[in-house]
């Protein structure tokens, strides 16, 4: 296995608005999220952003987080910025797995949009599919947009998502194979499987407003900064320029590294307190 150098995290502070967003806020997570942050002390784990030639900062992964810092009015926000191009980031995808809904009730919602074409059985061979479904009973549906462009295409996705986002319970998996889902979701009642995106699909989704739903892009961070704990009173300070803010900030980093308080884990890991 080839490994990949990792940098040190590459945090900076920039202007709350500044980051521009590729996927929707999920409103579900984003209401609680402003409660937390509201009585934060600290920012915990940063938004990441890649950074573009013409001096765009694009939201990879912590949308609901940017949303929520924006919604309070803060100023300023705490990011870390990371590259598709040197290997740092890998894009990969959630699927999603259905529950607690009839899968009958939720095709039956599907058909009503009149923006998409859904296709069952065997996927076309030329054209290809937004999402396949996949239903606890073995049936397969291809969900088809009308037009080719990334406006069209990406707004059936998020009519799509919206449907059993209101109606079920919903779990993002990595797992496209359904014999793995059914034994992890026993109650699971169809599973979603989106196509593996390129990184000029996120770049162009957040420069053109052609959103993607919340929870398909997944962004896998090589050196992901967590437990950062960075004051968010620096954060929510009107009267401190940005310059200064960065300044304190690599003060701040500083300091962690020279008193042994930055750790670096190569494993991959689970979380069990998320």
């Amino acid at each position: 296995m080839q490994h990949v150098p990792i940098p040190v995290p590459d945090l900076r502070i920039i202007a709350a608005t500044a980051p521009l967003p590729h996927e929707e806020h999920d409103s579900q997570r984003a209401e609680p999220l402003i409660e937390t942050l509201q009585r934060a002390e600290y920012i915990t784990n940063p938004p990441i952003v890649a950074h573009t030639e013409d001096d765009l900062y694009i939201i990879l992964d912590g949308a609901n987080r940017c949303y929520s810092i924006t919604q309070l009015g803060i100023p300023h926000l705490l990011v870390q910025v990371a590259s598709y191009i040197n290997g740092q980031v890998e894009l990969a995808t959630w699927n999603h797995v259905i529950s607690g809904w009839s899968s009958d009730a939720f095709i039956r919602q599907l058909r009503q949009l009149a923006m998409l074409e859904i296709h069952q059985g065997e996927a076309k061979h030329d054209q290809p599919a937004l999402a396949h479904i996949i239903t606890a009973d073995q049936q397969r549906y291809a969900i088809y947009a009308p037009a080719p462009t990334i406006q069209a295409q990406n707004a059936v996705l998020r009519a799509v998502v919206q449907v059993y986002q209101r109606q079920a319970r919903l779990n993002r998996t990595p797992f496209s194979d359904p014999v793995e889902v059914w034994d992890s979701y026993r109650t699971a009642n169809a599973l979603v499987i989106f196509p593996g995106y390129h990184p000029q699909d996120i770049v162009e989704a957040a420069r053109q407003q052609a959103f993607l739903p919340p929870g398909i892009s997944r962004h896998i961070v090589h050196g992901r900064a967590l437990q950062l704990n960075y004051p968010m009173a620096v954060l929510k300070d009107t009267t401190m320029s940005l310059t200064a803010k960065n300044d304190h900030l690599q003060a701040w980093l500083q300091e962690k590294f020279l008193n042994r308080q930055v750790r670096y884990y190569a494993e991959s890991t689970y979380q069990f307190n998320e």
